[in-house]
This record gives structure tokens, sequence and C-alpha cells, in this order.
């Protein structure tokens, strides 16, 4: 994945055409932690993006502790006045002299392959790194936009159909999947109370189920990444469960719109559902669309459940709120994984 990308090019012109206002951005330096995540690698791009077209005069500070990741994303880009990469874990003091604006932190892993093998580095990354991004907030007294998850409202009882920002459901804390949810929980409450002991001012934001160009597809373990890399290394489609559990998947550019227009519109101290709710889809027609799509088989090779996923009946999310902000996505299902592929096959 890189800046010139044809896709990454096209959606950020998409993007410009269909949210025009970007005047809070302007002449601001912007922090985002976790550069090398989908969701941070786009918004850097759009900073860029509009360095570029509008001459917004924003000053990108990129960091991330994976410094050949880094590289791969982000070093043709390196030598541009406006972005500043910094390679260090979120988990250790944040050191910035200049002044920061917005802290956009999206440092945390949910790929149930790091829940297996290593669920004490997403614990301390949602706990520690947010501790480190607050007392850097707190210094250069910067507005932090925070990604949780739909999964903090946990399960919910069997007459809820679609979850509200006031809605809270339970966690097992002894599933193994608990240390994302938990600690995501806890990095929030953690936010609310450095607002109310210090005044410093964030924005939540609960997401489901994003994708697109720039997503990690090898050996991360998640629907939508595993059928992208089956079908953009030709490979058939493997199915690990019955495929009767349903998604809903939100395209970047839709995610991207929306954390613009609650930065610019929302509330402080409140929390935003970030969802696509339009296209709700079970995991095996999911598969049978895209192997048909793609000229394919899908093959199944049932696994077991090791607590690396959620084990309960999905419900969406009510993004009410969040429509009357004034946003809606406009990215249809097959038009996302299209374009996704697409990226891919490019940067092969």
């Amino acid at each position: 994945m890189n800046y010139k990308n044809n896709i990454v090019q096209e959606d950020l012109k998409d993007l410009i055409e269909n949210i025009k206002n970007f005047d809070i951005f302007k002449n601001k330096n912007i922090l985002i932690t976790g550069a090398n995540g989908m969701l941070a690698t786009y918004f850097i791009y759009l900073l860029m993006y509009l360095n570029d077209k509008k001459n917004m005069n924003i000053k990108i500070f990129a960091l991330s502790r994976n410094r050949e990741e880094m590289e791969k994303r982000f070093v043709k880009d390196n030598e541009r006045g406006d972005l500043n990469l910094i390679v260090q874990d979120v988990c250790n003091k944040i050191n910035i002299k200049e002044n920061i604006d917005y802290i956009i932190h999206l440092a945390s892993s949910a790929n149930p392959s790091t829940i297996i093998s290593n669920p004490i580095d997403i614990i301390k990354s949602n706990i520690y790194g947010t501790f480190n991004v607050l007392d850097l907030a707190k210094e250069k007294n910067a507005e932090v936009i925070f990604s949780s998850t739909r999964e903090i409202y946990g399960k919910m009882p069997e007459n809820v159909e679609f979850i509200k920002e006031s809605d809270m459901g339970s966690l097992n804390c002894f599933n193994g999947r608990a240390c994302y949810p938990e600690s995501k929980r806890m990095a929030e409450t953690i936010l609310v109370n450095y607002y109310i002991q210090y005044g410093v001012k964030f924005k939540n934001l609960r997401i489901a189920h994003t994708f697109g160009p720039g997503m990690k597809i090898e050996k991360d373990g998640r629907i939508m990444s595993d059928f992208i890399y089956d079908v953009v290394n030709k490979k058939d489609i493997v199915l690990k469960s019955d495929g009767s559990a349903k998604r809903a998947f939100c395209y970047i550019t839709d995610a991207i719109s929306a954390i613009v227009i609650i930065m610019e519109k929302g509330k402080e101290c409140e929390a935003y559902n970030i969802s696509n709710e339009t296209e709700e889809i079970t995991i095996k027609n999911l598969a049978e669309l895209l192997a048909k799509k793609y000229n394919t088989n899908v093959k199944h090779e049932i696994e077991e459940n090791k607590g690396a996923y959620t084990n309960f009946k999905r419900v969406g999310l009510d993004n009410s709120k969040l429509e009357q902000l004034g946003w809606k996505p406009v990215v249809s299902l097959m038009n996302g994984i299209d374009r996704t592929i697409k990226s891919f096959i490019e940067f092969k």
C-alpha cells in the first residue's frame, strides 16, 4: 500500500468531493497513532491529499513501532515537509516538541492471531497507550479522537435489535477474546476521567467491521481479511465455520468520512457508532458471492473457536446519532470489495 496507489487516489478524490468542508484541519498539527493500521494509514493519506490539493498546511505526525512497515507505507513520502514519522511503541511516553492540535488514537490490534498469541500486548496498547496519549493531550491542550469498537457492548439481551450508544451488554472476562473489548472499555473510562479531572477533550468512535485498501490480509484471521487474501492470491475461499453468522461491513472511505464529521460536528465526551448496516450478510453468502464473482470455489475447513472470535449473536449498531450529523454510507459492499481487491493486485 502507498499514497500513489490508483484506488487510494480515487478514494481520496471521492472523499474530498463528498465531505467538501475540511476547515477543522487547516494549519493544524495532527498526531496519528497506530500509523501502520488501515484506518490510520488512510487518514494520513487524506491529510497529505488535503495539503496537495487544498494547500491546508497540515503538519502530520505518524507514530508506529514497526519501522519496516512504516517505510513500506510512507518511505516514498518521507521527504515531504508535512510528514513526520515517529518510530516508537505507544506504550512508552510520547515526546513531541511541537504543538499538537488533534491526536487520532488508532493504535490497537483486534486480529484473532494476536489475540491468541499476545493478548497482553493488546491490553497494554489499549490501556498504557491511552494513558500516554492523554498525558500528551493534557500537555499540548489537544483534542483526542479515540478509536473504540462495537465489541465493548458485549452480549445484548435477546429483544435488542439495534444498539444505541447508551446501551451496554455483558462481557465474560474469562473468554479469550475479552482482552480486546475489556481493555477498550477501560480505555473509554480513562478518557472520561481525564475529561472530568483535567478537561482533556475527546470524542469516542465505536467502529464495526471496516475494510479497504491497506488492511492486513495475510494471517489475520478476520473474515473479510481472509476472504480477500484468498481472492487476491487466486486460492479457494476457505470457510472455517458453518457460515451462519452475520456481518455488516463498512468501506474505509465511509468510516473516514464519519470520523471527519464527528470531529467537526460531534459533541465532546460522547461516543458515536460507526457501521454500515445497509447490507447485512451471512459469512456463507459472502463466501459464495465472492467465489461466483471472482471465479473460484468455497472450501470448508471447520476450525474450533479457541476464544479468538466473538461467540454471541450479532446485533446491528444504531447509527442515528451519527446520521443526525449529516453522515450516510455511500460505498456498496461489492464495490468496496472490488476496490480493495484491485488495490492489492496493483500493489503486487
